[in-house]
């Protein structure tokens, strides 16, 4: 039997990344895989039962079949085939979020048909993901021939399977600091948001050359990750700067820091919830599209780096952070800079929820000011109130 097996990755803003997809299922009877195209089985397994000149491609009653790598063997390959199991999102990159293999399959002992039985016990091989009970659909339609005919599958099975980032990991992964232009105090990552300096799998770097000989010894001590040493040990930092305040606009800097030595992080993506998103006119530097919009309602949207340029987010250093400009009009039934509304409501990196700082923590205006257009500093309300008084003595 021939069966053809797609993997599509449907979330709008979680990509898959390195090392990829593992998908690995239970034979319901005594199948074996003869051949494979456009992926691999890890394993090929006890084939001592098999009475056949030709050993089939995997015996394992539990197989776990990976990618084909880039360049694989033209002859090996399908459409969709040979990413190293990454998978784009289906917003950033639409024509990679997809993988597609072929196998025969049959019986062990023949390798005739085996009928129809359904694998089950699916899984994706991925940190927080876990995968239902296989279910049959209307069958697949194929066009054979000069393109006019079409053909059916004996039978189409559906998988679906969910993510979870607490499954995936107990500590969370990036956390957010803001700053504004009317205020100096700069608030920072929550304390500990990603875990404590010395916390178990976590190793603290103070310096870059402390980072260079974790790089050549840490794969031998198990080490998974290096971050510098910071007050709330998060592999990513995003910072929100309100830059500047204009008469019908208002600027904001939006900086990602990777604090990892040990590693880069490649077709990243943002997703910011803020109330201003509707009016935003311009971003320069990264990617934008909004989500979730209903009606009058865009307060979501998702940014991610230009190609060749910044969509690789670099070991901390130098050279390890990637930031924008976003200019805002300034809708006037809801600007303010009052209560902390020029800051994001949420922000997730590769689709993981930031930790955010306490609403109580935000960039305050300064006493009895109101929301400036433009902004008006201190030493000019007392210019005019030296005016004032030299005119009131005259």
């Amino acid at each position: 039997m021939q069966a053809e097996v797609s993997i599509l990755n449907k979330q709008l803003f979680r990509h898959v990344e390195v090392p990829g997809w593992k998908l690995k299922w239970d034979w319901s009877g005594d199948e074996v895989i003869w051949s494979m195209v456009g992926a691999e089985a890890l394993q090929q397994g006890n084939c001592t039962r098999i009475k056949s000149k030709v050993l089939p491609h995997s015996c394992k009653k539990s197989p776990e079949i990976v990618d084909l790598l880039l360049g694989a063997p033209f002859n090996l390959q399908t459409t969709n085939c040979c990413k190293a199991g990454v998978l784009s999102s289906m917003k950033q990159d639409p024509t990679k979020y997809g993988a597609t293999f072929r196998m025969s399959v049959g019986k062990s002992y023949t390798g005739s048909n085996i009928g129809y039985l359904i694998p089950k016990n699916f899984n994706l091989g991925l940190p927080g993901y876990s995968c239902g009970v296989p279910h049959e659909v209307q069958p697949s339609r194929f066009r054979s021939g000069n393109g006019r005919r079409w053909t059916e599958a004996l039978m189409s099975w559906n998988v679906t399977c969910t993510y979870s980032q607490f499954a995936a990991s107990t500590s969370p992964k990036c956390c957010v600091s803001m700053s504004a232009f009317y205020n100096e105090t700069i608030v920072p990552c929550p304390w500990c948001s990603c875990g404590c300096q010395g916390s178990q799998g976590t190793q603290c770097v103070k310096d870059d050359k402390a980072s260079s000989l974790l790089k050549l010894h840490g794969e031998e001590e198990g080490v998974t990750s290096a971050l510098r040493c910071t007050i709330h040990m998060c592999p990513i930092r995003v910072h929100w700067h309100v830059k500047v305040s204009y008469k019908d606009y208002w600027r904001v800097r939006m900086t990602v820091n990777n604090f990892n030595y040990a590693k880069n992080y490649s077709q990243w993506s943002l997703v910011v919830q803020h109330p201003n998103l509707r009016s935003l006119v311009q971003t320069y530097s990264f990617n934008y599209i909004p989500l979730n919009q209903y009606g009058p309602i865009n307060d979501t949207g998702m940014f991610w780096g230009i190609q060749y340029y910044n969509d690789m987010l670099l070991q901390s250093g130098d050279k390890g952070n990637v930031q924008t400009e976003l200019l805002f009009h300034k809708d006037s039934d809801m600007f303010t800079f009052s209560n902390g509304w020029a800051f994001p409501r949420k922000i997730s990196f590769n689709g993981d929820e930031c930790v955010m700082p306490s609403p109580d923590e935000y960039p305050r205006l300064p006493n009895g000011s109101r929301s400036p257009h433009p902004i008006v500093r201190p030493y000019m309300y007392l210019l005019l109130s030296f005016l004032t008084l030299i005119l009131l003595i005259q």
